[in-house]
C-alpha cells in the first residue's frame, strides 16, 4: 500500500459518510470493513479530474463513496470474495458527467406526440394520428418540434396543421420552450384574430397581416388558459422522471439541474426516488413564479436544503427569449432584419426578483441570452452584491449566450457562474445563419470564459438542446455543426478543458465540488466507463464514443 497516500485512500473524514472515518493503514491491511471495497475497476485509464493525481489505473468503491484510486496492484489489495470486479482494460473511466441546466420533465411525451421529425408531412401525419385518439374538442399537443431540421427547408405553419386537424385545437411546442405553432381552431377558442395586438413580452407572428400560426413568449399563454388540455397526473409524472433519468444515465450523466421546476416536478422526483427509480442526482431550481418557490420561502427553506440525491438550487427567472428560436434580446438586430428580439422582464422586475431571492436565502439564476439582457442582469447582481459579506453566493446567468469584453470582466468581478449551451454549436447549426459569423465568435463563449478564469458551467437546456456529454465535448472542441460548418472558431477549447467543464465545473455550479466532479477518495462514487478516451479519437467522432457503464453512488444505473 506504499503507493497510496492518505489522500488517495479514504480522504479526510469530513467528506466521508457516517462511519467511514480514516482507520489507519493497520485496519486496512487487516482486512476489516474499513478497507474492503464493494466494487473495483482495474486495468483502465482513470481520468480523475484531480490535479494531484490526474491519471490512474484503477479505482475502489466502498458503498456510495470512492475508497481509493491508484495502480492495479494497490486497488486489488482492497478486494475480497464479495467485491464486484470490473475489468476496464482498454477503457477509460471519468467522473460522472454533470449537466448544470436542463428540463428533464419538459417533453411530456406521455401526453403529447413527438414531432422531432425531418419532414413536415411526417409531422402532419403524427398530429392527425394523435387527433384521432383525442376526445373531440380537446387540445392536441406536439412536442420536440424543431423548425430548422426539416428537409422542406421551411418551418411548420398554421395551414399545414389545418389541412389535417380542423376540429381540435393544436399546439405544437418548439423544443426550445419559447415558441409554438397553433392551428385556426386554437386561435378561434382563444379569441385571437389578425387584429389582436401582441402582448407585452410576446408576439403573434404574421405575414402580410395574416397570422402564421407561430406564437412566442407571453403570447403563448392565452392558449394555455382555454380549452381542455391533457392531464399529467402524479403517476404519469413519476414515470416521466424515471424515464428521463434512465435516458440521461445511459448518456453518462449522473447529475443534472432541473432549471425551472414546479411543485408537480418536485413531487415526481421524490416519488421516483422513493420507488428506487431515480437514476440521476437533481439540483432543483424552483421557478420564480411557482407555487413551490412560494412554499419554500414560507417554510423557511432555501438554497442548499436537501441531500445528495435531491437538493434545492438557485431560484430561476427568465428575462428574454431563446437563442435557438431566435427571440433573444440583443443590442444589434438579427441578420437582415430590424428585430432585436424579445425582452420578458424589465430592469425593475429583475431587481425585485433578485432582492426577494437574496432576502429569503436563495441564490438566483436568471435566463439571459442576449448581451443587452445580460447587462441588465449583471446590473441587478452588482447592486445586491455591494453590501454582501461572506462567501461568493455564485449567482448564475442561465445561457449567457452573447457576451463582449465588458460583460466578461463584470461576470468575473461579480463571481457569477455563466451556463452557456454546450451542444448548440453542433446541433443547431442552421439557426446560426440568423446571427452571422461575427456574433458567433462571441456566443457560447467557452474559450473566453476559461481565459478569463471564469468557471463556466456545462448546460444542455434539454429539451431545447441534446444533453449527451459526448456530443457536448465534441461541440465545444470543434464548433462544427451537423453539416461540418464551423461557428465561432475562436471559442474552441481542448478536450481536457471540455471534460473539466462537464465534471468539475458542473459540481462548482451547484456548490457541490466537495462531494462530486472528480474521482477523489471520500467523494461520491459517481463515474462513467467509456469505450474510448475522448483525447484519442478523431474530434469529429467524439459524440460516437460508447458509454459502457454509468455508476451513481456505487450502483450501476446503466450498462451497455
Amino acid at each position: 500500500m506504499s503507493g497510496i497516500s492518505r489522500r488517495n485512500f479514504l480522504g479526510t473524514s469530513a467528506v466521508l459518510p457516517l462511519g467511514l472515518g480514516f482507520a489507519g493503514s493497520a485496519a486496512a491491511q487487516s482486512g476489516t470493513s474499513t478497507g474492503v471495497a464493494s466494487m473495483i475497476v482495474t486495468g483502465a485509464k482513470v481520468l480523475t479530474m484531480d490535479s494531484d493525481q490526474p491519471v490512474a489505473q484503477a479505482i475502489a468503491i466502498q458503498g456510495d463513496r470512492i475508497l481509493a484510486v491508484g495502480t492495479n496492484a494497490e486497488i486489488l489489495f482492497f478486494a475480497n470474495a464479495n467485491t464486484v470486479r470490473i475489468d476496464g482494460r482498454g477503457m477509460t473511466v471519468t467522473p460522472g458527467f454533470i449537466d448544470a441546466h436542463s428540463h428533464p420533465l419538459f417533453a411530456e411525451e406521455a401526453v403529447g406526440v413527438n414531432v422531432n421529425l425531418r419532414r413536415i408531412d411526417d409531422v402532419k401525419e403524427a398530429l392527425a394520428g394523435k387527433a384521432a385518439n383525442t376526445p373531440p374538442g380537446h387540445w392536441v399537443r406536439g412536442v420536440m418540434y424543431d423548425d430548422t431540421k426539416f428537409e422542406d427547408e421551411r418551418p411548420l405553419n398554421r395551414n399545414d396543421i389545418d389541412e389535417v386537424v380542423k376540429d381540435h385545437p393544436v399546439y405544437v411546442g418548439h423544443r426550445g420552450g419559447h415558441t409554438g405553432v397553433v392551428n385556426s381552431k386554437a386561435y378561434e377558442i382563444a379569441g385571437v384574430t389578425n387584429d389582436t395586438p401582441d402582448p407585452v413580452g410576446g408576439r403573434f407572428f404574421r405575414e402580410d397581416g395574416e397570422l402564421t400560426g407561430k406564437v412566442a413568449e407571453h403570447a403563448r399563454e392565452v392558449f394555455f388558459e382555454v380549452g381542455t388540455w391533457p392531464v399529467m397526473d402524479r403517476a404519469v409524472r413519476q414515470q416521466s422522471a424515471t424515464i428521463s433519468s434512465k435516458n440521461m444515465a445511459a448518456s453518462g450523466l449522473t447529475s443534472t439541474t432541473d432549471a425551472y421546476g414546479d411543485l408537480d416536478d418536485m413531487i415526481a422526483y421524490q416519488d421516483a426516488r422513493d420507488a428506487g427509480e431515480l437514476y440521476f442526482r437533481v439540483a432543483f431550481m424552483p421557478g420564480g413564479n411557482s407555487k413551490v418557490y412560494e412554499g419554500l420561502k414560507i417554510a423557511g427553506m432555501r438554497t442548499g436544503f436537501g441531500d445528495n440525491m435531491l437538493r434545492i438550487g438557485a431560484v430561476k427567472y427568465a428575462a428574454d427569449g431563446s437563442a435557438s428560436e431566435r427571440t433573444m434580446y440583443m443590442s444589434t438586430p438579427y441578420e437582415g432584419t430590424n428585430d432585436h428580439g424579445i425582452l420578458t422582464m424589465s430592469q425593475e422586475e429583475i431587481d425585485d426578483a433578485v432582492d426577494d431571492a437574496v432576502a429569503h436565502g436563495f441564490r438566483i439564476g436568471i435566463h439571459a441570452n442576449g448581451d443587452w439582457t445580460i447587462d441588465m442582469v449583471l446590473t441587478a447582481y452588482e447592486r445586491v452584491l455591494r453590501n454582501h459579506t461572506g462567501p461568493n453566493p455564485r449567482h448564475r446567468i442561465e445561457h449567457c449566450s452573447l457576451i463582449n469584453d465588458d460583460l466578461l470582466a463584470r461576470i468575473k468581478a461579480a463571481g457569477v457562474v455563466p451556463a452557456p449551451f454546450y451542444t448548440y454549436a453542433h446541433y443547431h447549426g442552421n439557426k446560426w445563419v440568423d446571427y452571422g459569423e461575427e456574433k458567433m465568435e462571441k456566443m457560447f463563449a467557452h474559450r473566453s470564459f476559461l481565459d478569463a478564469g471564469i468557471p463556466v458551467a456545462p448546460a444542455s437546456d434539454y429539451t431545447p438542446g441534446p444533453y449527451e456529454p459526448m456530443m457536448a465535448i465534441q461541440s465545444m472542441v470543434t464548433r462544427k455543426d451537423m453539416r461540418g460548418r464551423v461557428w465561432g472558431a475562436s471559442q474552441r477549447i481542448s478536450v481536457t478543458e471540455a471534460m473539466r467543464i462537464c465534471t468539475v465545473h458542473g459540481a462548482y455550479a451547484s456548490f457541490e465540488e466537495d462531494v462530486k466532479g472528480s474521482l477523489v477518495p471520500g467523494k461520491l462514487a459517481d463515474f462513467v466507463i467509456l469505450e474510448n478516451d475522448p483525447h484519442d479519437v478523431d474530434p469529429d467522432a467524439i459524440k460516437d464514443i460508447k458509454i459502457v457503464r454509468t455508476v451513481m453512488g456505487g450502483r450501476t444505473v446503466y450498462e451497455a
